[in-house]
């Protein structure tokens, strides 16, 4: 009786334990994730009518822009990622090399999955009931497994979209704070451009010093803030839809969408790019997944934030319809007199708070990509005990502040550093779309109507979209093609030079059976101690030692064979970390150890 307690009493401890973690990771995630999203609407009107559809400034026009901005919320960050892609994570890990990883485990469609790694991951990963392919889905393995360079180009999208998000994490922290940091000439109206940046470099210098403390931490210092902030958006929203023009919550009809490009025509289309920044934080929604968790992901963005984020662009174009000569500073001139200064704080910290979304989403690919060998070997130091996914890379860290003050200094404008933004945001969420096709086939094992309907739903939104930003890669567009080429080089060439090493050494291998055969005949002196020598091929002797063994015939009297496997998931459990086994006979003390 006293065992069925027992065990009653700590079945009752996990559940309130989880509970908890489940309340506290949504608290935690306002510090880290929605943040770039959450501060979006400081910038993105300017954004819109900065361009050619500067002239157009009636209400119509207002009301259509902000009926693409609600809908466009709506079917990106509410629907395509908060319903659908962040449940195509890979065992709680997200972004474009997550499906990438889950294409490469379940098929033969990537180039990391040789049918080494399934070796690999058999004893490490929990079983599954095997699913029949369908047509299609086996349709597309065939395909994929014939040709070699569909999986060459398939991997090459995945580092495009991957660099694209690396190229995110210069430009949002730039776009952010110099956004914020710009409110202050609204009210000081002589203060020198130079003046705001450096009030912006030293904020963005600030907010990497943070980093090392983790997402624990950091998250719990800026989720006070974020909420501060909806809160504030919210209530200057809600006054200046009552105050100014209730009528704005019509916009919510798609009729204004239709009457805004029959009146604008092609300059209509050419403003897609600025609507674009609207969901910039999207992605990093989900490469943020593996910080928290999906359900607390889900929970704060379509309880609280994509509510908050409504009222706030509908307020502002409340005040707009009211006020066409402020559309160049549209969102600190819509904020009450009585509130500007507190406002204007907590906007200040809270694009320190939008630029931390970006930053953990960077520190979280990268480290995808290490693992794959697509990426130098970078420390990872990891910050939470309870969420593997935290991390910090003190390196990529100190390097995306670097480049993100010469982007600052280099350009200081918001409008070109947008327009790069709206590019590379695009870019990432394309690429998703696609991954997501193969996943929902080869994964979920869908129909391919289920697929081509997300693909038509979203991809023919994005490609619009994108389709606008292209059109201004000579207004400061080049930037993140020049980024993600010179990332994507530098993934491509060590991924190519890793496998070429990995090829040598397979080739040049030393079989077991025939190296001990040799046994007494060795002619080797063994010297006292333990001898750890490495190899990338566990099955057999590296081509080192047996040059070893030729050059100098003397080793220690216990040798270990010391390999390391990335594998394809999260996190390798403690008992399953490493394998140790005998080599040849034991008197040998020749001794193999497989480090997951």
């Amino acid at each position: 009786m006293s065992m069925e307690s027992k065990t009653c009493s700590t079945t009752q401890v996990s559940r309130l334990k989880s509970c908890r973690t489940t309340l506290c990771l949504p608290y935690q995630s306002f510090g880290v994730v929605y943040g770039d999203l959450c501060t979006s609407p400081i910038y993105v009107y300017k954004s819109i009518f900065s361009g050619s559809l500067f002239p157009y400034r009636e209400d119509h026009e207002i009301f259509g822009v902000l009926s693409l901005i609600f809908w466009t919320l709506t079917i990106i960050p509410l629907l395509k990622y908060a319903v659908f892609v962040l449940g195509a994570d890979d065992n709680g890990e997200g972004g474009t090399f997550a499906l990438y990883s889950l294409l490469c485990r379940h098929s033969r469609m990537g180039l990391l999955n040789a049918t080494n790694e399934a070796d690999k991951h058999e004893s490490i990963e929990k079983a599954e009931e095997p699913v029949e392919d369908t047509g299609t889905s086996l349709l597309i393995k065939q395909f994929f497994e014939k040709h070699h360079s569909s999986q060459v180009v398939l991997l090459l999208v995945v580092l495009l979209g991957t660099s694209m998000v690396i190229g995110d994490g210069i430009l949002s922290p730039t776009m952010s704070v110099l956004s914020a940091v710009s409110g202050l000439q609204v009210k000081v109206t002589d203060l020198h451009d130079n003046c705001i940046l450096f009030f912006a470099c030293t904020i963005l210098v600030g907010l990497f010093a943070l980093q090392h403390y983790g997402k624990h931490n950091v998250g719990f210092l800026f989720a006070p803030i974020l909420i501060c902030w909806l809160i504030c958006i919210t209530g200057v929203g809600i006054y200046n839809i009552y105050h100014w023009n209730p009528c704005v919550l019509h916009a919510v009809s798609p009729y204004y969408i239709y009457n805004f490009f029959k009146k604008a025509g092609k300059d209509g289309w050419s403003s897609h790019g600025g609507i674009v920044l609207c969901i910039t934080g999207a992605e990093a929604m989900y490469a943020d997944l593996g910080h928290f968790s999906k359900l607390s992901i889900r929970i704060g963005f379509t309880a609280v934030v994509y509510p908050c984020l409504v009222l706030a662009y509908m307020g502002e174009a409340a005040y707009l319809s009211k006020h066409r000569m402020n559309l160049q500073s549209s969102f600190y001139k819509a904020i009450p007199d009585a509130v500007f200064w507190p406002v204007f704080i907590i906007a200040t910290l809270a694009t320190v708070v939008g630029s931390q979304a970006i930053i953990s989403a960077t520190f979280s690919v990268i480290n995808q990509c290490r693992a794959l060998t697509c990426f130098p070997r970078v420390k990872i130091i990891h910050t939470s005990k309870q969420i593997n996914g935290q991390i910090y890379i003190p390196e990529i860290n100190w390097i995306l502040m670097l480049l993100c003050l010469v982007v600052l200094i280099g350009f200081r404008d918001t409008n070109t550093i947008g327009n790069a933004y709206e590019l590379a945001a695009i870019t990432v969420m394309f690429v998703t779309t696609c991954l997501m096709f193969l996943i929902i086939i080869t994964v979920w094992h869908r129909s391919l109507f289920l697929a081509l309907l997300f693909v038509l739903t979203f991809g023919s939104v994005e490609l619009l979209y994108f389709s606008a930003c292209l059109a201004k890669v000579r207004k400061g567009g080049w930037l993140p093609l020049l980024v993600s080429a010179v990332i994507l080089s530098l993934m491509s060439i060590w991924h190519y030079g890793t496998w070429k090493k990995q090829s040598v050494e397979f080739e040049n291998k030393v079989s077991l059976d025939s190296f001990i055969a040799l046994g007494p005949g060795l002619g080797i002196t063994r010297v006292p101690g333990i001898g750890l020598i490495y190899s990338n091929v566990a099955s057999s002797i590296p081509p080192m030692f047996a040059h070893l063994v030729a050059s100098f015939p003397a080793f220690h009297q216990i040798l270990i064979f010391v390999t390391l496997n990335h594998v394809m998931i999260p996190k390798v459990p403690g008992d399953k970390c490493f394998h140790v086994s005998w080599i040849g006979p034991p008197e040998f003390r020749f001794y193999r150890c497989i480090l997951r």
